[in-house]
């Protein structure tokens, strides 16, 4: 199937969460759901051996957990197209190679290999941001139905990628969609801090850039219901503050605090250990050079 929704799981409880997501997104975008389970080949090569059968025993195990991870797909939305895959290799690079075909990929916040003093896993930081597709962390979703995504914006270019994906996932779920630009003057400038009327004015130029922003999107998406709201407040705090009354929260891999070579950012990296929902995070796409650029003339 084209596009399916992927989701990785590994048995865990939060995995199995994730998959009862992942079905339910599934049908919200017309797709069947891939489930993949990734065997580490380290297992099959310690210094002191494996016993006789160990490895049938780690593929028959590795088909129990999709066995069950598909029970609990078709369990919350019968009939569900579901696939199922084994694959063996490092959680992280696997997951990464199957998100090149997908439309979405969704993990747990942490798998049977996480520590228990660890909000996120190790393979759920490894694919946000790094993923080809979106990646959705959604390893404790809430049970109440809220009607509302929220999404992070800053009015930066790589912002539109983040807009685009919650605008869609609202007009498919016919759900409310709250916008919010936070902006903090300790996160950003704080060497205009004892200068109020400077920071009055950036605070409205970032305001009115956020709200600009929105327009062609309002344009594109007139049935959604939108939320346009502008707060003082550092980006993670007020992100995960709204999540706690939203479906999914949205932000974008990197915006405009971000640093070049980070590919996840300091917000994104924020709202991912503190937000109340499932967290989406989605990779700006590169923009195409302008006509007369110089790296368009031929070589």
């Amino acid at each position: 199937m084209r596009e399916p929704v992927v989701v990785g799981t590994d048995g865990s409880p939060p995995a199995l969460a994730a998959v009862r997501w992942a079905a339910d997104d599934a049908v919200w975008r017309g797709r069947g759901l891939r489930v993949v389970h990734v065997v580490d080949p380290s297992v099959f090569g310690q210094a002191f051996g494996t016993p006789p059968g160990f490895r049938d025993s780690m593929s028959a195990r590795s088909r129990e957990i999709l066995a069950e991870a598909a029970k609990a797909a078709q369990d919350r939305v019968p009939g569900l197209w579901v696939e199922m895959v084994s694959r063996a290799g490092y959680a992280r690079t696997e997951l990464l190679e199957e998100a090149r075909e997908a439309g979405e990929l969704v993990v747990g916040t942490r798998g049977l290999g996480g520590f228990l003093g660890l909000v996120l896993g190790s393979v759920s930081m490894g694919v946000a941001g790094h993923a080809d597709c979106p990646v959705v962390v959604a390893g404790n979703p809430q049970e109440a139905v809220h009607g509302e995504i929220v999404v992070g914006h800053d009015g930066s270019p790589e912002s539109e990628a983040a807009l685009e994906y919650a605008f869609e996932e609202a007009a498919r779920r016919g759900a409310r969609l709250r916008a919010l630009y936070a902006w903090q003057v300790s996160a950003f400038l704080p060497m205009f801090a004892s200068y109020t009327p400077d920071l009055e004015r950036v605070y409205d130029m970032g305001r009115l850039a956020a709200h600009e922003q929105l327009r062609p999107w309002r344009d594109k998406y007139p049935a959604v219901e939108l939320r346009d709201v502008t707060v003082r407040a550092h980006p993670v705090e007020a992100l995960a503050e709204a999540s706690a009354k939203a479906d999914l929260l949205v932000v974008g891999s990197r915006g405009r605090s971000g640093l070049g070579s980070a590919v996840l950012g300091s917000v994104s990296h924020g709202v991912l250990h503190h937000a109340y929902s499932p967290v989406a995070v989605v990779r700006s796409r590169p923009r195409p050079p302008a006509p007369g650029d110089p790296r368009t003339a031929p070589a």
